[in-house]
This record gives C-alpha cells, structure tokens and sequence, in this order.
C-alpha cells in the first residue's frame, strides 16, 4: 500500500526551484544568476566535474557587500527548507515500516521481544513498573534560529505534509502550493539573525511549545500502543506510568544571572496557565461523547460518593446541571471538573486540591463506563486523558533548580558572620558537622529572610530558598522538587543545600524533605572522589534521613560536556563509564537506589547522540529503570517538533529502556572481559595525554580566536546565558556550547574524534591486536557507540574547508597546532575504518548520503564565512552577513554544539 504521493527528490527539487524563483523575484535575475552560478561552482568540485575551486574562489572574491548578503541568505535559507524535505522523508519511512510491520526499536518490536524470549506476564510486568524515562528540557543556547523562522517553518512542513499525505483535487494541490510560496516568500523577507538575546521568558516558551503543542498530544497515544502490543501476547498487563517531563528552562541559576526568583515563579505559573485550559478542553470534548442518560444505566456506588460530594463543593453549580443535563450525570459531573480545574489556586473553593484528586474523578467515571459494558468509550475517551493528567499534572513540567555550589557556600558564610562564626575557615569536616549538627536542631539558625547586609548573590540565593518554600505550598512539592549543584566536590556542598532547605522549611526532619539534592559531578577531582563523597553523606545522620524521606532515590547527575573539554572524546567516554559502574557499587553497597540523570549535550563531543542507543550502552550496574537525561537546544527540535517522529523518539526510548532492565535484570553485573577494560585502559590514558598536550600548548588558545569563528558566535544572541564564565578568554572559562560551535563551524570537530587515532594506536604499540579491537566494537555495546559516533563526528570534518579556517592564523599557529590536527585526523580515520571493517565512515546510508546532498551547499557559506572573518574591519551589512553564514552552516550541518 503506497501511503504516499511524494519522494524526498520531488520535495528537494521542488524547494529548491520554487526558492530560486522567489530570489529572482523578490532580489532580482541577477542575484539568481549569481546564487546558481556559485552553487554550480561548488557542486562541480564536489562531482569531480571540476579539479579545484578556483571557479567558486573568484565568484566568492567578487561579490559586493550586498551580493554576499543575498548569497548568504539564499543558502541559509535553502538549508532550512532541505532539513524539512529530510524531516519528511523521516516520518514517510516511519510510517510506511509501520504498515509494513518492519519497523524496529517499536512498541511492537518490545512486546515481540518479551514473548521470544519467554517472558511470563508478571515478570513484563515488572520489568516496566522498574521503568521511569524523564527527558529534561534545557534552555542552554544551542538553537540558532530565531522563533520567528521556526515558526514559518512549521507552517511550511505542514504544507508538505499535506501534498505528501493528502488525497487532493488539483484545486486543493494548487492552494497548498500557492501557500507553500507564500510561507517562503515570507520567510525569505525575515531576517534570520536576533538583533537581541533571547530572554529567559522568551527560552522557557520555546520549551513549553514542543510540550503543549506536541508531547500533550503524543504521549497517550504511546501507552496505547503499548496496551494493544501486550493484550495480544500476554493476560492482564497493567502499563504504569513510564514518562515524566521536566525542565530547566526559567529555573537554571548556574551562570545566568537573568534566571531570577521571579522569572521562576513566573514559569510556575504560566505553566499552570497552560496546562489546566488544556484538561478543560478535553473534559469539554468529553462531554460531547458521555450523554448517557442515568435511567438506563447503573453509575455505580463509587462514581455516584464522588459526585454527591462534588456537588456539595460547588452547591451553586447544582441547579445550572441539573437543568442543562437532566438525566445525564457524566455530563454533570464533567461540568463540576470544569469548574474545579478553574479553581485551581483560586480564592474561591472547590477547586482541585491536587491532581489525585482529578485522576480519581476521571477514574471512577472509567470504571462506571467499564461497569456498564462500555469498555471502548472508556479505552477511546477516557484512559487517553488520564494518561495526559497522570504524566504533565496540574504543573506540566516539574522544574529542577540548579546553581553552582560556591553560592551557597559563600551565602552561609555571610549569614553565619552575623553570629561570628567564621563558616569559610572550618576545615571540611568542621563543615560537615556543624552542618548535620544544625540540620538536626530544632532551633533556627540564620533568618533566611533578612538580607539587608548580604551581597547582591547571596541575597539572591536566600530569596530563592524562600520562594521555593512558598512555590511549593502554592503549586503543589512535585512543581519544583530537584536542586542540582554544579561543581559538586564535597559532602559539605550537599549539607548547605540541605541546610537552606531546613531553614526555610523545605526540610524537617526526620520524615520530610521536599526536594532531591542532585550532585553534578564533572570534574575529575569530584569523579575519583565519588566514594567519598557520596559516602560521607550516605553514612550522615541529617543526610541520610533527606534521602530515607525522599524514598531512599540518589539522582546523581553526570556532566559530559566539561569531562570531554577537560579530558577529550575517548578519555571522557571511558572515565564516565567506569565511574556509572562505580557509582553504581557505592550505592549499592550503602543500599541506595540511584538514578542516574545524564548531561547530555546535542553534539556528540557533549554526549549527545540517538537516546536509544545510549540506553543500551549503559553498564548493566546502572539500569534499574530509572533514567533521566537533557534534551537541548536543536535536539529539542529534531525530536519533538513533528509529531510522528516525537512519538517514535519516546517509543525507541521505551523499547531501549526496558530491553536494557531486561538485560540488567538477567545479568546484574555486566563482564566485560579484562583484555577489553586492559584496552580501554591503555588507549585512554594515551588519548587523554594527546589531548592534554593540544589544550595545553601556548600556540592552541590564540590558534583557536584566529583560526574559529569564536568572537561572533560569543555575540549571536542564541541564549540568554552569558558564553563565558567571565569576561576574560581561558579554555576553563569558555562554556562548552560555544566551545564545540566553533570547531564545527569550521568543519574540524576536533571535541568529537581528536585523540582517538592516538589513543587506539597506543593500544596496538603496547602489543594489542586489531581483532581485539574489532571483537570489542562488534560485542560491546559501549565500545560500538564510542567509535561510531567517533566515526561520524568525522565524517562531519572536512579538512580541505578546515584548512581554509587554519589559514586565518598566523603562520607559526597553522604550523604548530593544524599539521597536528590534520595528522590526528588522518590517524583517526584509518584506524576507526581498520576497527569498524568499513570502507566509509559512517554505517547509514541516509547519513551519507545527507552529507553528500549538503556538502555543496554548505561550501560557499563556509569560504564566505572565512573571507569576512579575515577582514580586520566589517561594516554593519558584512558583520550582518558574517553572523548568518553561521546560521547557515549550523543549518546545513544539522548541529551547532
């Protein structure tokens, strides 16, 4: 059955030509020429038709400052186009593998999996209560494109989606393509660049969009598909709760001094705004199908308590029910829902008082439709919103906090002088203890709420403690419940959260503690001394009685992003690896569950890559069902903006995540044979030395200003957080998004592969064999990913454009740090090809043969881009054009960092 009208060539050609005709009529035939004959230039050279790019050099060097405008914009905006042809192309194979019955890492495919493997029901079934999948959305800058773009680009794929999958008369073909011009058009007169950053508020509706827009409507649709699978191969499943959303859009205080109390409470608050409309909506449409009339039914003992004692919550409702629905008390009783979801937070009563509350109304109206033999209007009508209400709440997303540990340090300090006590100049043991000692008293300590003689950030810290006491009453404990503290190194940096939280009376011990106090453990001190820590407040009285209240769960957070630019791609992989594993031991031996949360960035240098396959390359010691990780910048976009491919991104998870406690469960302990670990050893130890000696040449950090287009992207308005950590240039300051937005830009992802030829060369000098090396990448889950997504970061790099960047910095720069690179690259390659048996880089096809459709196009706006950047001085029409060719690249690349 052929569910489509179109191909990924018709939508390609078709954008392209259509694009073409609109810069011909919006900017003139001879900017079209002009666009087509560079971009004839490029492909020749990439066909072979040319020897060089002398052609496409000459057209580039004669182009006014208006001329490079146009061609700028023409290839940023034919990338934004041809993303959207390749999303579509996503969503047909989807669906036709669907229909066909052969699409893998499903919700069937899981199902199919449990029953070959002779699963019995309660064992399915407890494999899935284990589970807990928990994307977290961030604000960090990765996004480069503005709203506004994103938004006409939606509308674009939705005409796509329209002449894809529609049955149109020609009339109808006609208007979808006269709007399809129109939206381009538009788009085309946009302009691509921010003139400003992006606020806090503006990032956080960015999140909540993909979650009310799509996740909102997606997600019910994953747990019946998951019902359906196991009602035919296993008796009575019962699907729990698998999926919680949380963010940390408008609550990440780390380095963003415009994440302020009251831009979280805000959030709080909108998020609500949102959410409960949202359930009103669907209670509506509900009542549309409940019309049954009570004299021919039984509701039943249970839903008819609830709704007596709804109508003595809201008397005045009564008589306005009974007269609009005489005899149909579902739609009754859905009126009075209606009325208490507005009265959420309201002065009036009857409002919910949580959202058990709500699911119990929905769930006694269920079971009275079940009761009266009306099992598939409550399958159909009512467990799809009940799913919604069990996952986003009466919060939509759950916030976490997170701030860096030395204001919370230095903020105690301050209070603590009032009192002379001098908190800065105990040793940490004299920390730990005055900490547990004042946790546990019954008396105050310091008054969180006066300020008056505290600095501007300690201030600040207070009235955050403060504010989420009150948050927390206002908006229910589950709205913001998680503290995570960046640069987490000693135990001390957990007690001063948890004291702040006792003081404000988040915490009261024993029995009640309304948060999770997260350690971010990133950097290699905190790392190797994870048995200390953590031991040290396991075994803590004040401690240990916050995690027995918080149900004996230690999330600990992991930063992959710092690790790879302190400690290279391979180095890091490998440390974070046997530090899950031993993280796994420490609480396992002081018999804690721990939940790991993964840092993951959208690049692969920041431990971004396809979740699915980074669930199951997790140790075994770590899968215990709960997983819970970041979703950033582009990702976001890529997984959640079409419907389709979100619900097939959170069923891949599903499927990953419940092989992998399958797979822990039968093999707790994962052996991984000595001679591998003894490779890994070996082989990272030598990369992370090859990498320590490139960051720590004199020659790399004035390298990497002149030969990177890092001063324009520190100036691109992509987020409202600062670049830098301070206002000097170090490595250590320099946050890694921008970090790894530079090297890809100029197509030498050096944070993605560098040091990998070094590290698996040694390895093979100290008396290791290729076979071994194969063995492991074709055996070890871990290995697998490390070395193909190596292997794509890659085949993103491209050192002939690379050397166009190298050729920006002074000669003695080029010569000692890119000859070092390049020949790492050309290491690098031979060496992943040799251990993957592959001929290519890259083991998919379609990637391949994206890369292929893109590199021409991508050409001229990387020469572009080196050409403005070699001018010592830039007017405001060429320093416009600089910044979008950055926004061209990260389009035609699909990543920034």
């Amino acid at each position: 059955m052929d569910l489509h009208a179109r191909a990924i060539g018709q939508d390609v050609r078709d954008l392209g030509e259509l694009l073409g005709e609109i810069i011909a009529t919006q900017s003139g035939g001879d900017a079209f020429e002009l666009v087509e004959r560079i971009r004839s230039a490029a492909v020749d050279y990439r066909s072979g038709e040319a020897d060089d790019r002398e052609a496409l050099h000459n057209a580039l060097d004669r182009l006014s400052p208006d001329e490079a405008d146009v061609v700028a914009r023409a290839f940023t905006t034919y990338f934004e186009l041809i993303n959207l042809a390749e999303e579509r192309e996503r969503v047909r194979q989807l669906r036709q593998a669907s229909q066909d019955g052969t699409l893998d890492t499903s919700v069937a495919d899981l199902v199919e999996h449990f029953d070959e493997e002779g699963l019995t029901a309660d064992t399915v079934e407890s494999i899935l209560d284990d589970i807990l999948i928990e994307p977290t959305f961030t604000a960090h800058p990765t996004e480069a494109r503005r709203k506004t773009v994103k938004a006409k680009l939606r509308e674009v794929a939705t005409d796509l989606q329209a002449l894809d999958e529609g049955r149109l008369t020609d009339a109808e073909s006609d208007e979808i393509e006269r709007d399809l011009e129109a939206q381009i058009t538009s788009l085309w007169q946009t302009p691509q660049v921010r003139d400003r950053k992006p606020t806090v508020t503006d990032e956080t509706l960015n999140v909540q969009w993909y979650v009310e827009n799509v996740l909102f409507e997606v997600i019910d649709e994953i747990y019946a598909a998951m019902e359906r699978e196991l009602s035919e191969h296993f008796d009575d499943v019962d699907v729990p709760k698998c999926y919680e959303f949380r963010s940390w859009a408008g609550s990440d205080r780390d380095g963003n001094p415009y994440v302020t109390p009251d831009v979280t409470g805000e959030t709080l608050e909108r998020q609500r705004d949102v959410i409960l409309p949202k359930y009103r909506d669907q209670l509506k449409s509900l009542s549309g199908v409940l019309s049954q009339d009570d004299r021919q039914i039984d509701t039943g003992e249970t839903f008819d308590e609830r709704f007596e004692a709804h109508k003595e919550r809201l008397p005045g409702m009564v008589e306005t029910i009974e007269q609009r629905y005489p005899h149909e008390p579902y739609r009754q009783k859905l009126r009075l829902m209606r009325e208490s979801l507005v009265r959420v937070g309201d002065v009036r009563t009857g409002g919910y008082n949580d959202v058990e509350e709500f699911l119990a109304d929905l769930d006694a109206i269920a079971s009275s439709l079940r009761a009266n033999d009306a099992d598939t209007i409550a399958t159909e009508y009512v467990d799809p919103l009940m799913r919604k209400v069990d996952t986003f709440g009466f919060n939509l997303l759950s916030l976490d906090i997170r701030d860096h540990c030395e204001k919370h340090t230095n903020a105690i300090a301050e209070a603590l002088d009032r009192h002379g006590i001098d908190y800065l100049g105990k040793s940490e043991e004299e920390r730990v203890e005055f900490l547990t000692d004042a946790i546990l008293q019954d008396e105050q300590v310091i008054d969180i709420c006066e300020r008056e003689d505290l600095t501007e950030d300690s201030a600040r810290v207070m009235d955050l403690f403060e504010r989420t006491a009150e948050w927390q009453a206002e908006f229910g404990i589950d709205a913001i419940d998680t503290y995570a503290i960046s640069w987490f190194e000693e135990p001390s940096h957990g007690l001063e959260v948890l004291f702040l939280g006792d003081q404000a009376g988040i915490v009261d011990l024993p029995g009640y503690c309304g948060f999770d106090i997260v350690p971010l453990l990133e950097s290699k001190y905190a790392l190797d001394g994870a048995r200390r820590i953590m031991g040290t407040l396991f075994e803590n009285e004040a401690y240990s009685q916050a995690l027995e209240a918080r149900g004996g769960v230690q999330e600990i957070l992991l930063g992959y992003s710092d690790s790879n630019k302190e400690n290279g791609y391979f180095a890091a992989n490998w440390s974070l690896f046997r530090n899950q594993k031993r993280l796994a031991k420490i609480t396992d031996d002081y018999d804690v569950t721990m939940r790991l949360f993964h840092g993951r960035g959208g690049s692969i240098s920041r431990g971004g890559m396809p979740m699915h396959e980074a669930m199951l390359a997790l140790p075994n010691e770590t899968v215990n069902g709960q997983i819970k990780f970041t979703e950033q910048g582009e990702a976001i976009s890529d997984k959640y903006a079409d419907p389709q491919i979100a619900e097939r991104n959170l069923e891949q998870m599903l499927n990953a995540q419940a092989r992998a406690r399958l797979r822990a469960t039968e093999e707790p302990i994962e052996k991984v044979p000595d001679d591998w670990e003894e490779a890994m050893e070996t082989a990272s130890e030598a990369a992370r030395q090859k990498y320590r000696d490139l960051l720590e040449d004199d020659s790399f950090v004035p390298y990497f200003e002149q030969a990177t287009p890092i001063t324009v992207i520190e100036e691109l308005n992509m987020g409202s957080r600062p670049a830098s950590r301070s206002v000097e240039r170090s490595l250590d300051d320099l946050r890694s998004i921008p970090w790894v937005f530079s090297w890809t830009q100029a197509r030498c992802i050096v944070p993605g592969w560098y040091s990998v030829g070094t590290g698996l060369e040694a390895y093979l000098d100290a008396g290791g064999d290729i076979e071994t090396l194969q063995e492991m990448y074709d055996e070890w889950p871990f290995f697998k990913v490390v070395v193909d997504h190596a292997a794509m970061a890659l085949a993103k790099s491209d050192m002939e454009i690379a050397s166009e960047y190298a050729a920006l910095a002074d000669e003695n720069l080029r010569k000692e740090i890119f000859e070092g690179i390049e020949a790492e690259y050309e290491r690098s390659v031979e060496l992943v090809q040799e251990v993957t048996d592959r001929e290519s880089l890259l083991n998919r096809d379609w990637l391949e043969e994206s890369l292929d459709r893109r590199n021409p196009y991508v050409d001229p706006l990387h020469l572009l881009q080196t050409r403005l950047l070699d001018q010592s001085h830039r007017t405001d029409i060429e320093e416009r054009t600089l910044r979008l060719t950055v926004k061209g690249i990260a389009a035609g690349m699909k990543n920034t960092g």
